[in-house]
């Protein structure tokens, strides 16, 4: 969707989109049934490929978490205990939340798995609903975001050695000049 004059139409030309979450725009999540806000891409902290899931650590009052547990005996999550998440407004299955999991899916243990294929995507900066299945959630690694803080920081603090040393200079000037 996109707004367009008094209203919001909906698009799904995904060319110029498509990167939108590896560019860390704004963006929520929105229940493919109804609409309803299920997230947003602040809360989001991977991707799952294999069951085409993104992650969230935080999802909205609208995402209720099923009672019932089910498991899994086949596939990539072979061995879990889960329950749905359903959209509190229609009651669509839009993911699951692991409560169990063997030693290699412990770390999305209690993480909202959302499906990609039961949500669209509203981004913030273009005003554009799209299907959430043409983005891609790869996070960059941490030590690579620490890194390019520090040489961010670096940059900045040689910055101000540099405005530092000619307010220093300057100061030494005029002082010279006044003694004269």
């Amino acid at each position: 969707m996109e707004f367009d004059e008094s209203f919001i139409v909906e698009r799904f030309d995904d060319l110029s989109i498509s990167g939108a979450a590896e560019q860390g725009q704004l963006m929520t999540f929105h229940c493919l049934q109804c609409n309803t806000i299920l997230a947003d891409s602040l809360t989001v902290c991977g991707e799952i490929k294999s069951i085409d899931s993104i992650m969230c650590i935080r999802v909205t009052n609208d995402v209720v978490v099923s009672e019932a547990l089910e498991s899994v005996n086949k596939g990539v999550m072979t061995n879990c205990i889960y329950s749905h998440l359903k959209c509190r407004s229609c009651s669509y299955v839009v993911g699951r939340v692991i409560h169990a999991a063997p030693l290699h899916l412990t770390a999305i243990r209690s993480i909202f798995l959302l499906n990609k294929a039961m949500m669209s995507s509203y981004i913030l900066d273009s005003s554009s609903m799209v299907k959430t299945s043409s983005l891609s959630f790869d996070l960059k690694p941490l030590q690579e975001t620490v890194n390019e803080v520090r040489e961010e920081f670096e940059e900045e603090l040689n910055q101000l050695a540099d405005s530092c040393s000619r307010l220093t200079d300057s100061s030494m000037s005029s002082q010279s000049t006044v003694h004269s």
